[in-house]
C-alpha cells in the first residue's frame, strides 16, 4: 500500500511516497481503517520542517486526520465495527490501525470527503471560541479567515451568533470567505486596526482568533475591546507572538494559547463531548465545511504548494 512519509525535516519535495506493507491484524484496543479521505494543513510544513511543538522524529507518516471505514477491529473493541464510517487521527497512508479513543464514528449518511474536512479544523475553532467564552452579539475578529481553520471559526463564529469580522491576504479570498458567512470582510495587507475600530465604534474586537501570528498579533493587540481574549491557534508568519502585557494590563484582556492535543490527552471526555457536538452540526447542516483543493497521493508535493503560496480556502484533501 501507498504511504507518504517525511524521512528527514525539509519541506514537500524531500518527502518520499512509497510501497509500504499494510499494518498488522489491529492490537486488542485498535482498529484498522481503509482511510478515503486525508486532510492537510499549515501545521505538517511547520512539523516536517522540525519546528513544531511537540514534532515527530523522522521518518513518519504525514498527516494528522482523516476519514475512511473500518476494515476490522480488536477483541476489546465494542463502540465500532467493520463498515462504519469514521473519522480519525490519521495520515497519508492507505491502511492505518488506530486506538479505539481516537476514532469518532460517523452516521451511515455522512459525506466522507465532508468529515475528511471538518475534522481537526472544526475541533481547533470549537474549542477555541468556547475557551475564549464567545457570547452571542459579541464581535469576533478571525485572522487568516481563507485557511481550513480560519474559514471553521467564521462558520462557528456565526453559529454561535457573532458579529464576525474576517481578515485575509487577498480580495479574492475575502470575497469567498464574504459568501460563506462573514458580515465584514478586511484585507490585512494594509492594516486593519483603524477599520476594526471604525466597525466596532472605537471599542475593539471582544475575541480575536489569530493563526498567523507575528505583525498581525501585534496589531491585534491595539483592536482588542475591554474584557477582549486573543486567541494563539498558530503562527503561520513563521514568527510567533510576543505579547507587550502593558495592553492587557489597561484592557483587562487575556492572550490564550491552546492546542487540540491537549485537549484529547488531557480532558478526553470533553474531547468526545466537542466532537459529538460537531458531527451532530455537520449531520444537520449547521457548518459547512469547504474544500479548496483535492490531490492523490502521488502528487502530494503539489498539495502543499498550493498551502505555502497561500492559495487555499478551506481545507486542502489527500485521496
Amino acid at each position: 500500500m501507498k504511504a507518504v512519509f517525511c524521512e528527514k525535516f525539509g519541506g514537500p519535495k524531500d518527502l518520499v511516497v512509497k510501497e509500504i506493507e499494510p499494518p498488522d491484524t489491529p492490537k486488542p484496543d485498535e482498529v484498522q481503517i481503509n482511510l478515503k479521505y486525508r486532510g492537510i494543513a499549515f501545521a505538517d510544513l511547520v512539523r516536517m520542517a522540525g519546528n513544531y511543538q511537540d514534532n515527530r522524529t523522522p521518518p513518519y507518516i504525514v498527516g494528522g486526520d482523516g476519514s475512511g471505514i473500518i476494515t476490522c477491529v480488536g477483541k476489546n473493541v465494542t463502540s465500532i465495527k467493520p463498515g462504519d464510517k469514521v473519522t480519525s487521527a490519521g495520515g497519508c497512508v492507505e491502511l492505518i490501525n488506530v486506538s479505539e479513543s481516537k476514532v469518532r464514528k460517523l452516521p451511515d449518511d455522512i459525506d466522507l470527503e465532508l468529515a475528511a474536512a471538518f475534522g481537526n479544523t472544526y475541533m481547533t475553532a470549537f474549542y477555541g471560541l468556547h475557551i475564549a467564552q464567545l457570547q452571542p452579539n459579541e464581535t469576533l475578529l478571525v485572522h487568516g479567515a481563507a485557511g481550513g481553520v480560519g474559514l471553521a471559526a467564521v462558520d462557528l463564529g456565526k453559529l454561535m451568533g457573532a458579529r464576525v469580522i474576517a481578515t485575509a491576504s487577498s480580495d479574492e479570498k475575502l470575497a469567498i470567505v464574504k459568501q460563506l458567512g462573514a458580515d465584514e470582510i478586511i484585507n490585512y495587507s494594509n492594516g486593519f486596526r483603524e477599520k476594526v475600530k471604525d466597525l466596532t465604534q472605537d471599542l475593539g474586537a471582544d475575541v480575536i482568533y489569530d493563526p498567523v501570528g507575528g505583525d498581525i498579533f501585534d496589531e491585534s493587540m491595539r483592536c482588542i475591546a475591554p474584557y477582549g481574549r486573543i486567541l494563539i491557534v498558530g503562527f503561520t508568519s513563521g514568527r510567533p507572538a510576543l505579547a507587550k502585557t502593558n495592553h492587557l494590563l489597561v484592557k483587562d484582556a487575556s492572550v490564550i494559547g491552546y492546542t487540540v492535543n491537549s485537549l484529547q490527552q488531557k480532558r478526553p471526555a470533553l474531547f468526545d463531548e466537542y466532537a459529538e457536538t460537531l458531527v451532530d452540526y455537520l449531520v444537520k447542516g449547521l457548518i459547512k465545511p469547504h474544500i479548496s483543493h483535492r490531490y492523490k497521493m502521488d502528487e502530494i508535493v503539489q498539495a502543499f504548494q498550493v498551502i505555502i503560496d497561500r492559495r487555499v480556502i478551506g481545507k486542502v484533501l489527500v485521496t
